[in-house]
């Protein structure tokens, strides 16, 4: 695990190829189909662009849109391991119904139906490390697929910016911080796949329970539930706040998180604040994702726990068949 989090940014240097690329035409809309480590990557993308129309589907079949809308969409079947059974289903029932489609994994039944099918398909490499280690390749191959040639551009020039070893003493830092605590991740509503990756690594890298919200929602509801008072204090006191802050962010909801980190300190509840930055948007999102993979490696060496595999996940999985 270490060793796919050091060279994490060498990812970036890959050029997908892809198969079948004949068939595959120009969209502006994209409907991704993915579970887990193999669907982080889609919602990146809207904080690279705002307007930029794809859709994260992460559930059995297709999402609820009319037949018009999903004619007019590529939808791509992406699954790291591809056995994702959640996302075989959606690519056959994209193809019995003729939706255009193209998939994304290193191998499995995905690739098995893609080839026989002669969909578009890019087979990344399979190097062995787990899917939310692969993001890097993940993103590039989505931007390949959708033929989105400025995102893979700035995506390759990332191999070149990101240091690993500045991210891996800050995030050795902040797993000590964390011990003993659960992890409560804010953002600005546009960086909350920011914020979801670094709960699923919290999740699936250091093995605890972490949970995230955004700005401004949670001033309404969520902030309430930890004004600490003596019958309530116990329950709040294992929480540690973690402040994604972005100088991008609106200034009202700079604001807003200047303001609620006071009230939870008057309050004594731990909170840090992590800058999200970097040169360009691509550079922002890959930094500060290369940060959580480093403080959640550290967390599990501090609670002993293996970092890579995900047991329990495996467990439910036979569990399930």
């Amino acid at each position: 695990m270490h060793e796919a989090i050091k060279n994490f940014p060498k990812q970036f240097e890959y050029k997908p190829v892809i198969e079948n690329a004949g068939k595959l035409k120009k969209f502006k809309k994209f409907i991704v189909l993915g579970m887990g480590g193999s669907n982080l990557a889609a919602d990146l993308f809207k904080i690279r662009d705002p307007y930029f129309d794809v859709m994260s589907h992460r559930n059995y079949g297709l999402p609820k849109l009319s037949p018009a809308v999903l004619k007019q969409s590529l939808i791509i079947a992406s699954s790291y391991s591809g056995n994702t059974e959640e996302v075989i289903e959606g690519f056959k029932l994209a193809s019995k119904m003729k939706y255009p489609l193209a998939a994304v994994s290193t191998g499995g039944k995905l690739l098995d139906l893609a080839k026989k099918s002669k969909v578009p398909h890019v087979q990344m490499p399979a190097t062995g490390i787990q899917p939310r280690s692969a993001l890097g390749y993940s993103i590039k191959s989505l931007a390949a697929v959708m033929k989105e040639n400025k995102f893979s551009s700035e995506l390759t020039e990332l191999a070149k910016l990101m240091k690993s070893y500045e991210a891996e003493r800050i995030g050795k830092a902040l797993a000590r911080k964390l011990k003993g605590h659960v992890p409560v991740i804010y953002s600005s509503e546009r960086n909350m796949p920011i914020a979801y990756n670094w709960k699923i690594k919290f999740n699936e890298t250091g093995k605890i329970p972490a949970f995230i919200n955004y700005f401004p929602e949670l001033n309404h509801n969520e902030m309430t539930g930890f004004d600490v008072k003596d019958s309530t204090g116990a329950l709040s006191k294992y929480f540690y706040f973690v402040f994604l802050k972005d100088v991008a962010d609106q200034p009202k909801i700079t604001k807003r998180m200047n303001v609620t980190e006071r009230l939870y300190r008057e309050r004594r509840l731990p909170s840090e604040v992590v800058i999200v930055n970097g040169k360009n948007h691509f550079h922002k999102i890959f930094s500060s994702l290369l940060l959580a993979d480093w403080t959640a490696y550290y967390t599990a060496k501090e609670y002993g726990v293996e970092a890579e595999q995900v047991p329990m996940v495996e467990e439910f999985k036979k569990l399930i068949k």
